[in-house]
């Protein structure tokens, strides 16, 4: 079962923006307020969902050589349509997630980025700042490309459909 089976729709990059506005708008005002009572941000803060996006991506490429070789079934080498619709899932959700990240740290670096001469912390918690939207703006390409490697090719006029 993939994007195409059930009439699910792509996730829109405008859907992805926009809540990463969202996030952004709301962190820096929440940054601007709490600041000074924050703890400091570490340079690997974010660091984390560069793991995720690498095992997306390399789920993406399992799934996309199984669905060009139309290996999709419940043979033993084949991808059962369960563990793609459940990739389909975790791609959505990972674009999801990964964008509202990408606000987060964007809100933060607005804050930090002119604070930086002013104060000491800013200067310091700038790196993981960036660190953190990196590993963001990586999980929600990954999270687009394993959607993307999750649609069902189209069939062409020579081959019977399945």
């Amino acid at each position: 079962m993939t994007e195409n089976d059930k009439g699910l729709k792509p996730t829109r990059i405008s859907e992805l923006v926009v809540l990463a506005a969202v996030a952004a708008v709301a962190t820096w005002i929440l940054i601007r307020v709490f600041y000074g009572s924050m703890p400091p941000i570490p340079v690997y803060a974010g660091a984390s969902l560069y793991f995720v996006a690498v095992a997306e991506a390399v789920f993406a490429f399992v799934i996309r050589s199984r669905v060009k070789n139309r290996q999709v079934g419940d043979g033993l080498r084949q991808l059962h349509p369960i563990t793609a619709a459940r990739a389909l899932a975790l791609a959505k959700a990972s674009a999801l997630v990964g964008s509202a990240t990408v606000g987060v740290w964007v809100g933060v670096l607005v804050y930090l980025i002119p604070q930086r001469s002013v104060l000491q912390a800013a200067a310091s918690d700038t790196p993981g700042a960036w660190v953190g939207l990196g590993a963001a703006i990586a999980l929600v390409a990954a999270a687009l490309w394993l959607e993307h490697c999750c649609k069902t090719p189209e069939d062409t006029p020579d081959e019977p459909a399945h």
